[in-house]
């Protein structure tokens, strides 16, 4: 048994916080703080990570491993770390919860301390996913997601709550199965579940599949993450859960829980099937551009504003599965740093939709007009995220589609014409959230009851904040986020164009 890692210190925070709040919290006020010290303390352990991550290496860091079931053929561990793949979706986790729990402290008023249970769980599961390295491990946090997630919905929900949250668990499960039969296929074989253990084994020619297994298996993981991106046509779910979640289940669900579909692509369908990933790369590009298209032209047409957000996921996400599949470091970096800026943007959004949802109890945009004459900061803080989530040069949306379309424009595997329609998606994005923010906030305050809405309150300012300040650090400072990443990046983009030569050779 190794010594615990920081990882592993990590990731139990949020069970331990749960815990101690079952055993000890005896009020509503109590969950509530209870919660959100939990959130920020599991976010100050989560900065340990990038002050112990080390730069120069590629594999995988503050690894911590135990045998937990060994039998005759095969071994499952509790396996877990980071590298420059996972560590700022990890960061991202930790930094979204606080905010989503602090969101909520007006908003939930029924079974507060059944809520805050939760989200505590919701953080704790998210967290595994993305350090789990066996994939047994990882498929247990993965389901695991689904609980909370499903009551959030289901208990705490608009009017159609309850068809929206088993809506969202019977599309997840049902790829999640697929992906359940890859994972013991592969397991059988290997005689383990750990990833870095197969990899090791493919390289080495101990474990080896045909082509045709490659591409059955790639296309099982692939239904699973492409359903939680969720990829164009697999989507119909995610309208319905953000547009019926309350607001911090909506800022989870797109901050979070839709990154572990495009982070499973990264994580698995790449290095185990490299064969797979480069044949079916300009397939996976299509349906990324048509989502890139189609999320865009359906949220200009929407009258509902948190629904015009959730068809936006839709459409940024095209661009995060485009940069992936563009296969070179430029398009994958690229990828991995728009997960953490729709992340960032995206949440803010919903958490802008929220603040005016609880004054007014309507999300139509007809509904508003003027609001910048009667909430200042509201609507300043508004425009800038607004003006993120379309990729304005200098905040952080800008740097990640402009990465993401270099690499799609300097890859092997795809060719000009997804560049071309990856651009086309910016400017869609700029006329449907132009469109949005003319509509809610500018133009004549002349609606009664809209002249006197009460600017921010201190909870909803502190929830705000934290996004505006990330949208200006990462636009301006990407650099530094781009330097965890490249070592990882790099060897795996080798490890794939490498193993598809020396399969071409043989």
């Amino acid at each position: 048994m190794e010594d615990i890692s920081l990882v592993t210190v990590v990731l139990m925070l949020p069970l331990a916080g749960l815990v101690l709040m079952m055993l000890f919290s005896r009020t509503e006020q109590a969950y509530k703080w209870a919660a959100l010290v939990t959130s920020l303390v599991t976010f100050g352990a989560s900065l340990l990570l990038v002050r112990n991550f080390d730069t120069s290496a590629a594999g995988l860091q503050m690894v911590h491993r135990v045998d937990w079931i060994t039998a005759d053929s095969f071994t499952i561990r509790y396996y877990v770390g980071v590298d420059g793949i996972s560590l700022w979706l990890v960061l991202l986790t930790t930094f979204i919860m606080p905010l989503a729990i602090l969101a909520s402290f007006n908003p939930i008023k029924d079974r507060v301390r059944l809520y805050y249970i939760f989200m505590l769980l919701m953080e704790w599961a998210m967290l595994g996913v993305f350090v789990a390295q066996d994939l047994f491990l990882f498929y247990i946090f993965w389901e695991v997601t689904l609980v909370p997630m499903y009551f959030l919905i289901g208990i705490w929900g608009a009017e159609e709550r309850i068809y929206a949250a088993i809506k969202f668990f019977l599309y997840t499960m049902a790829g999640s199965l697929l992906m359940l039969l890859a994972i013991l296929w592969l397991g059988n074989e290997a005689g383990t579940f750990s990833v870095p253990d197969i990899l090791a084994k493919l390289e080495s020619g101990e474990l080896a599949f045909s082509t045709a297994t490659g591409r059955w298996l790639f296309l099982a993981f692939a239904i699973a993450f492409a359903i939680k991106v969720p990829m164009w046509p697999l989507h119909s779910w995610l309208p319905d859960a953000h547009v019926q979640a309350p607001t911090a289940g909506s800022v989870i669900l797109a901050g979070v829980l839709l990154k572990m579909g495009t982070y499973g692509f990264v994580r698995f369908n790449l290095p185990l099937f490299p064969e797979a990933s480069k044949t079916f790369a300009p397939y996976m590009a299509v349906l990324a551009v048509i989502g890139i298209i189609y999320g865009a032209w359906v949220s200009y047409g929407q009258k509902d504003v948190k629904k015009l957000v959730a068809y936006s996921s839709i459409s940024h996400l095209g661009f995060v599965m485009l940069g992936i599949f563009a296969l070179n470091p430029a398009g994958i970096q690229g990828g991995i740093l728009q997960m953490v800026n729709h992340g960032i943007s995206t949440g803010g959004l919903f958490l802008l939709v929220g603040v005016l949802y609880e004054r007014r109890h309507t999300k139509l945009m007809s509904a508003f007009g003027g609001i910048w004459r009667a909430m200042p900061l509201y609507s300043g803080i508004a425009l800038v995220i607004v003006l993120s989530s379309m990729g304005l040069p200098g905040l952080n949306g800008f740097v990640g589609e402009f990465t993401i379309l270099l690499g799609s424009a300097g890859s092997s595997v795809l060719s000009w014409w997804f560049t071309f329609f990856g651009a086309i998606g910016i400017i869609l994005a700029a006329i449907y959230l132009l469109y949005m923010f003319n509509t809610v906030f500018m133009g004549a305050l002349d609606k009664e009851e809209n002249k006197h809405l009460p600017d921010l309150n201190w909870q909803e300012l502190w929830s705000l904040v934290p996004i505006l300040v990330m949208v200006f650090v990462i636009g301006l400072q990407a650099g530094y986020f781009f330097e965890y990443m490249d070592g990882s990046v790099k060897e795996l983009v080798d490890y794939v164009n490498g193993y598809v030569l020396s399969a071409a050779g043989h």
